[in-house]
Parts: structure tokens; C-alpha cells; sequence
């Protein structure tokens, strides 16, 4: 696969591409859909909230002149809500699909649907809107899917839950951060088996996955903050700026997984410089568990009962 030095000015010409990006409202997210517009792509911002998800889009217009940019609902914590994205559409052929939104170390609490939030919004709502969307996807001739993970999948395990547990563990056993790092897991689990299903079925579909490094976004700050520690959550939020990099810099593995010819089904981008907590991006490798076929078959199909989401290849 090679893995030589990439910049933004390496990336094609996106005209008359459709992508959508999940959690597109600020940090890593907004970065990836600015750098999408400015590609040409007519770019969708999916996003929870419409006040920040507004502010975001008149805020891309403004930095983008001319960008083909808009702005769609998206709960990823209600399936419900991912449901009716997918009902309506914001186009009738998706070509990219940034499966970017998520949420880090936070308090036990549940999904409108009653999973761990992190699991359920992580994973299970991303698994959901890829596999409804699916149709669409297929409509494009070279669909992408990109899925964001994170380093911290290599200290995940593999305990996505049993019978009376099955979305991981209950506010019992609860642990913030290794709850954070099985949800990382399986997002590189998921986008792994996307790929081999995709193989199986014959269709064009490349899946691949990415990781930001330590980026500075408000993402490790609203753990703290839901606890009333806005302070710790700002010192969090400013120390990942200091050890790693920009929310821009932690985008540029999510769009060269999006954009690269050169990227194939499979793969994982991220930066390699200082512990993989900034840089270029670059191809990487993954932890033996993120490599495990069995357990990602295994996830995906836990992930269709919880979801009531099956694939559609034809």
C-alpha cells in the first residue's frame, strides 16, 4: 500500500460528489466537511444539534466562498433519528460517507434506544445510518465509507456484552475510559468486516477507517463538564492541543482516508509522529484484537439484532 508522505494538495478535484459527515458542528468534524467543500464536494453536515449545526454551516460558507454545503438532522444516540435521516435523504446517491460523530469518557448514562451511551452512539448509530444508507451508497459508482476510531482501540476489549447485557457493560461495571477504548475497537471492527462484506457481495463500496491523534477539540472536555468540572474539562481540551495537534491537523487522516486513490479497502490512517498523537497521515497498523475476523463477524451480528439493521447488497 506504500506509505509516502501526504498533504491537502495531494487530494483530487471532488466535483460533484456527494459526502456527509457525522458531528460535522465543530472540531475534527467541521475541519473534515470545510476541507470537503473546499474539494468541491456538495457537502451534508450532519449534526445533532441545529443551533451548533447552523453556526457551523454559516461558518463554513463564510471560510469556503461558494461551497456546495448543507445542513441535516442527526442523532446518532436515537435510533429513531437515524432512521428518519435515512428515510429522507440529502441526496438520492451518496458517494462519501464520514462516520465522524462521537462521544469520549463520559458518565454512565444510556441512549434514547437504553445502550451505554458511548457504545450505542460510538458504534451502534453509526452501524445503523451506514447500513440504511447503504441503498444510496450504492448508487454512486466508487462509494466510500470512512470510520473514526481512535489509538486508544488498542487498550479495547472485545466484550461488546451478553444476553442481559448485550451493548457492554452495566452502570455497575462501568469504566469511562475502557468503555471509550471498546467502542473505538469496534468501530475498526466494523469498518473492517464493511470491507470484507463488500468484497463478498461484489459491490464498489471501500470502507476504511481513521484516527485523529490527540486533537485540540472540546471532545475530552464534556465528560468533565457533565460532572460540573468545566475546569478540568478546558485543561483537558487545552493540554491535547499542547501534546498533539489542531482540530485541522487531526481532519487530515479522515479526509485522506476519504479522498487518497491510493488508500484501499481496510485501511487505517493516522498520524505516526510523537506515539501517533500527531503528524502527517499516514497508513497504520491496528491491534491484534482489531484484526480478529471473528470477533468482528461476531459484533456485526450483535450489532443487527440491537439495531433491527440488516444489510441490503442488491
Amino acid at each position: 500500500m506504500g506509505d509516502t508522505p501526504w498533504r491537502p494538495t495531494d487530494a483530487p478535484r471532488l466535483d460533484g460528489r456527494v459526502a456527509v459527515v457525522t458531528g460535522a458542528n465543530s472540531g475534527i468534524g467541521f475541519q473534515t466537511a470545510r476541507l470537503l467543500a473546499h474539494l468541491g464536494a456538495r457537502t451534508v453536515l450532519a449534526c445533532r444539534s441545529p443551533e451548533r449545526g447552523g453556526r457551523a454551516l454559516e461558518r463554513l460558507l463564510a471560510e469556503v466562498p461558494g461551497a456546495d454545503a448543507g445542513l441535516a438532522p442527526l442523532d446518532l444516540a436515537d435510533l429513531a433519528s437515524v432512521r428518519a435521516f435515512a428515510d429522507k435523504p440529502p441526496a438520492d446517491r451518496i458517494d462519501l460517507l464520514v462516520n465522524n460523530a462521537g462521544v469520549m469518557a463520559l458518565p454512565y448514562r444510556t441512549t434514547a434506544d437504553g445502550f451505554e451511551m458511548q457504545f450505542g452512539t460510538n458504534h451502534l448509530g453509526h452501524f445503523a445510518l451506514t447500513g440504511l444508507l447503504l441503498p444510496r451508497l450504492l448508487a454512486s459508482g466508487a462509494p466510500r465509507v470512512v470510520t473514526v476510531s481512535s489509538e486508544l482501540h488498542r487498550v479495547g476489549r472485545p466484550r461488546f456484552g451478553g444476553a442481559h447485557r448485550p451493548d457492554g457493560d452495566g452502570p455497575d461495571r462501568y469504566g469511562r475510559w475502557s468503555a471509550y477504548a471498546r467502542s473505538k475497537l469496534a468501530n475498526l471492527l466494523f469498518s473492517a468486516e464493511l470491507h470484507r462484506r463488500a468484497e463478498h457481495a461484489g459491490a464498489p463500496l471501500l470502507s476504511a477507517a481513521a484516527h485523529p491523534g490527540m486533537a485540540a477539540t472540546d471532545l475530552a472536555a464534556v465528560g468533565p463538564s457533565l460532572e460540573g468540572r468545566a475546569g478540568l474539562g478546558a485543561l483537558l481540551a487545552r493540554g491535547a492541543g499542547t501534546i498533539g495537534h489542531s482540530d485541522l491537523g487531526g481532519a487530515l487522516a479522515s479526509v485522506r482516508a476519504a479522498v487518497d486513490p491510493g488508500v484501499r479497502g481496510g485501511a487505517y490512517v493516522g498520524p505516526r509522529g510523537f506515539f501517533g498523537l500527531r503528524g502527517g497521515p499516514r497508513f497504520c497498523g491496528r491491534s491484534t484484537a482489531a484484526r480478529d475476523s471473528g470477533a468482528a463477524a461476531d459484533l456485526w451480528s450483535r450489532s443487527e439484532k440491537l439495531t433491527g439493521v440488516s444489510y441490503t447488497w442488491v
